[in-house]
């Protein structure tokens, strides 16, 4: 879902020349300066190699509910699949900004009890190590989907079908924790043309730079 946000807001805006989009599924979007691939294996990013130290930036969006999940397997997609594709940038593309989305409540000391946090956690740590130009770790709260856009998990689907009519009191009562995908997905382009004043981005930060001036943007 903010994949699928932050994608939108690099189509509008006059200043991102190329976006590259790998996934697991096709976005179903179609636009002059969208190169999209799908990859059976995101581990192995040869097929798109030598494209990558074209690009500036990577806003990496993909992750999944640790509801229902062993703490191996939402490892073996958090931390394991994350740092293959990190590594691979980092070796062939160090001048990259790197944006990496976590969330509220993520275990910077990753030892709490929470699992899905302390992985998350760890992953953060790990990312910050890596040799590119700068990186930075997104931890929005509950994120309102805008412009049609819909979560592929179902029970995310089930909680905005309810929560969904709530957002202008949720955003009203709880603005630290609560943020739009039209928000993160500017706040993300914001980091990478000009950076942030710290690497752990909170739900405020997030709100603070994506309600800023909003980009020129291209027609639609």
């Amino acid at each position: 879902m903010v994949g699928q946000g932050v994608l939108r807001e690099c189509l509008l805006d006059r200043d991102v020349e190329r976006v590259l989009a790998i996934g697991r599924s096709a976005s179903g979007k179609q636009h002059e300066k969208l190169d999209e691939r799908v990859l059976g294996d995101l581990t192995d990013l040869s097929p798109v190699a030598p494209a990558l130290p074209d690009y500036d930036a990577c806003f990496f969006c993909l992750g999944v509910s640790a509801a229902g999940m062993t703490e191996a397997a939402y490892r073996r997609i958090t931390y394991d699949l994350t740092m293959a594709v990190a590594r691979t940038l980092a070796a062939s593309s160090p001048t990259m900004t790197f944006i990496y989305v976590s969330g509220t409540g993520t275990d910077s000391t990753a030892r709490g009890r929470s699992m899905w946090a302390r992985v998350k956690g760890e992953t953060e740590n790990a990312l910050l190590e890596l040799p590119f130009k700068a990186s930075y770790m997104f931890r929005p709260g509950f994120i309102q989907p805008l412009h049609g856009i819909v979560s592929k998990t179902k029970l995310y689907r089930a909680i905005y079908a309810v929560l969904g009519p709530l957002y202008p009191l949720l955003n009203g009562l709880m603005p630290s924790y609560v943020t739009t995908t039209e928000r993160v997905g500017r706040a993300m382009l914001r980091v990478a043309k000009h950076g942030a004043p710290k690497k752990l981005l909170e739900n405020r930060d997030i709100n603070a730079l994506g309600a800023a001036d909003a980009p020129a943007q291209s027609p639609p």
